[in-house]
């Protein structure tokens, strides 16, 4: 398929199986309608046929993109439409979240999609796993039909998030931020347990 986006143009080829094989997602697109400029070192995670990662690229050549999905299937549809789309020198990895994404790696940027229509256990891993890969500054993008569990899992862990609500789809935005040494616990926004796990910042 040939979709437009703002004013980019991608060519995308998926099958059945893949989430939202006929039609760009509009929880996607509503997220991607938020997104200003983006530098540096994306992650796209979760990423299906690459619908996200290509229309950054595309937008912005500049950038180095990595995409990753569990789904083997997806991989190679990502590895196809960045090459239908004359992109190359991005980087595919067939990842459970980050469980194949060296821990040394750092992203300011990092967008997801996540399946919202089970149990929370992978968003969990996305937006823990996020904080850690996110440089300092860099920003969290997550989209979902549901606000309460978002909103506060988002909050724990990044100490504050932004909603922004599009077309039935709530679009969370959080920033990794710097930490002041002298802030006691109470400032910081995370629980007493997610404080020994990430340590001190």
């Amino acid at each position: 398929m040939e979709i437009r986006i703002n004013d980019t143009e991608l060519k995308l080829e998926t099958e059945e199986g893949l989430f939202s094989p006929h039609h760009a997602d509009e929880g996607t697109l509503a997220m991607l309608s938020e997104i200003g400029e983006i530098r540096g070192n994306v992650l796209d995670l979760g990423c299906g046929y690459g619908i996200v990662g290509i229309y950054l690229k595309l937008k912005d050549p500049g950038i180095d993109v990595m995409f990753t999905d569990v789904d083997g299937r997806a991989v190679m549809a990502t590895e196809n439409n960045l090459a239908l789309n004359g992109i190359t020198g991005c980087e595919v990895r067939k990842s459970d979240g980050f469980s194949e994404i060296p821990e040394k790696a750092k992203f300011d940027c990092i967008l997801s999609n996540p399946p919202y229509h089970t149990d929370f256990s992978v968003a969990k891993n996305f937006i823990e796993g996020s904080y850690r890969h996110l440089v300092t500054g860099g920003t969290l993008y997550m989209v979902t039909k549901r606000l309460d569990w978002y909103r506060n899992k988002l909050t724990s862990v990044f100490g504050g998030v932004r909603v922004r609500q599009r077309d039935g789809y709530y679009i969370f935005i959080a920033e990794k931020r710097i930490r002041k040494k002298t802030e006691n616990r109470k400032n910081t926004g995370l629980s007493k347990k997610l404080e020994r796990k990430y340590g001190k910042r």
